[in-house]
């Protein structure tokens, strides 16, 4: 947790060394910025929560137990499936780690969040921060049991594992991550050019 808070640590403010005045109103800029990005990285994740959860309640209710819905040919089809394991249907029997793994991530997250000064960051830990409540969600309320409750996958590309929505705000989410990192972006807004 302490090398991640390190990562996103506080940028450099500039004028903040200076009079006591000239800093606290850059100070003041800074945390206003911070607060925006908190605020966006918190809608984003409410967005893609409330996509995932309404989506799955949407396929519980009209599409578990009936036939798959062809929805590009043969090549997109929504087939509910009830997954206790990670992709691809990988670890059944540890669907309690998953749980924790899921719980951890939101909790670095919501840490972080106060040290964040980058728009792009806010919104790719916005859909990781979603995602992972999604998957949470399921794995504490569905059956079998709390902490081991399968999630809800439904969107069944040929050829491909079935995944969900919370699925794929994750993989964007991750994928975004990436582009920035090898931008040299920081999360705390300052550009490293290697």
């Amino acid at each position: 947790m302490a090398e991640a808070e390190r990562i996103i640590g506080t940028p450099d403010i500039p004028g903040a060394e200076g009079t006591e005045g000239a800093g606290d109103k850059v100070q003041g800029e800074v945390r206003g910025k911070s607060k925006r990005k908190i605020t966006v990285l918190f809608a984003v994740a409410v967005f893609a929560y409330l996509l995932d959860l309404i989506s799955k309640m949407i396929v519980v209710a009209k599409l578990e137990h009936h036939e798959p819905v062809e929805v590009l040919g043969d090549w997109l089809r929504f087939d509910a499936i009830r997954n206790a394991g990670a992709a691809f249907g990988i670890g059944e029997a540890f669907t309690v780690i998953f749980t924790v793994i899921a719980a951890t991530v939101i909790v670095v997250i919501a840490r972080l969040a106060r040290k964040l000064y980058s728009l792009p960051w806010a919104i790719a830990l916005g859909l990781l921060l979603g995602g992972a409540l999604g998957n949470l969600t399921d794995r504490i309320f569905r059956s079998p049991g709390v902490f081991k409750g399968a999630v809800v996958d439904f969107i069944a590309p040929a050829h491909f594992a079935v995944f969900n929505l919370a699925d794929s705000a994750i993989v964007c989410g991750g994928i975004l991550i990436v582009i920035l990192s090898f931008r040299g972006l920081d999360p705390d807004g300052t550009v490293h050019k290697d």
